[in-house]
């Protein structure tokens, strides 16, 4: 009898699916999101609010009117662009937690042009009356800031190639090493508002500053463009193709000839690049100026984009989206009295339950017959 019991089939177990439909995988997403606004509709009627007016509100301050939805396109630019460039990273296994860093880097190569040729292309703008001086001095930035964070992403890749280490934390040291520089560089003569003594890099000039087509500045046509470039480059080419095999196992592509290390350095800079370009779009686009909050978390929530979009391109556009309205409707606290750390649980509610349904995409739950229970 004891013999037997220990041979018995547990109640349950999880065992990995074979295969999944897309319509199946996307009814358990509904389902999610279902029940994620359920449980969210629970807490508020427990705090003795309206859940149909505080979803309501959320859905308005997210699209409600042209400014709103300037406002939530601005928010998913940065969080698109650098959730591509995660994407990169994570379709070889290398765990690059450091966008958070690429992104103010970025943002510091692009400030740093900005801020010290501004008045040269100024007054060559000036004196010529031509727009040359301003694509020039924003093509500059571009460079420098692509340049900063593709090096930066460089870094924890040449330690991972030829020592091995660990690069999630690697990564994610380098967070606050480029943190703290930008509060250093607040407090630099150079870079600080002219007439105070506030640590605060001072604004850029207009013709440092990224211009606006159909009222927002023309980074969303750049992330639209390296969703579709993107999605070429992971699908399409040798590059992509070695990315994948690289990912799936070190070893196998070894014995298929790739250069694993110089695959990790070439893929790496094209994380980094993105991220500091993002940086580059909040600091000349969004803010006019560089700041602490230049990455914002963007770097980290953008980590979620990347593994709920499967680390597609395409899809990661329709996510960046969602996660922007999301964070752009968690302002409904301001007009219907809700605590902002409420709003901030709901959006965390959603969050949780649509990374919990991979699992149920990926796995599934297997009952014992009674057949085995009786045997």
């Amino acid at each position: 009898m004891k013999k037997r019991a220990e041979h018995q089939e547990p109640f349950v177990r999880m065992i990995k699916r074979a295969s999944i439909t897309q319509g199946k995988a996307w009814v358990i997403r509904g389902i999610a999101l279902l029940g994620a606004i359920v449980t969210g509709a629970l807490l508020l009627l427990i705090l003795g609010h309206n859940p149909i007016g505080i979803y309501g509100e959320m859905v308005r301050g997210a699209f409600g009117g042209t400014m709103y939805i300037k406002e939530t396109v601005r928010t998913a630019i940065p969080l698109l662009i650098s959730a591509i460039g995660i994407a990169f990273a994570f379709k070889m296994k290398f765990w690059n937690i450091g966008a958070e860093g690429q992104i103010l880097i970025g943002g510091i190569a692009a400030s740093a042009v900005a801020i010290h040729y501004d008045a040269q292309f100024a007054a060559w703008a000036a004196e010529s009356g031509s727009i040359l001086p301003r694509i020039l001095l924003l093509v500059l930035m571009f460079l420098a800031a692509i340049a900063a964070g593709g090096l930066y992403g460089v870094v924890p890749a040449i330690f991972k190639s030829k020592w091995g280490t660990n690069e999630t934390l690697f990564t994610l040291m380098l967070n606050y090493i480029a943190l703290q520089y930008v509060k250093y560089l607040a407090y630099q003569p150079a870079w600080k508002m002219a007439g105070t003594s506030f640590p605060k890099v001072r604004m850029f000039d207009p013709i440092a500053v990224l211009p606006k087509v159909m009222g927002i500045h023309i980074g969303w046509i750049i992330a639209l463009l390296l969703v579709v470039l993107a999605h070429y480059y992971l699908t399409r080419t040798k590059h992509g193709y070695e990315i994948a095999v690289v990912g799936e196992s070190t070893n196998t592509a070894r014995y298929a000839g790739i250069n694993v290390s110089k695959v990790y350095l070439r893929t790496m800079f094209i994380s980094g690049a993105l991220c500091g370009l993002a940086g580059y779009l909040v600091a000349a686009g969004a803010d006019g100026t560089l700041t602490e909050g230049t990455a914002g978390g963007v770097g980290f929530t953008a980590i979620t984009v990347a593994w709920l979009s499967k680390m597609n391109p395409i899809t990661m556009l329709i996510v960046a989206v969602f996660i922007a309205a999301l964070d752009r409707g968690a302002g409904f606290q301001s007009s219907t009295g809700v605590p902002e750390s409420c709003a901030e649980v709901l959006v965390g509610i959603i969050l949780f339950f649509m990374l919990g349904c991979e699992f149920f995409i990926n796995y599934k739950l297997v009952f014992r017959s009674r057949k085995e229970a009786a045997a």
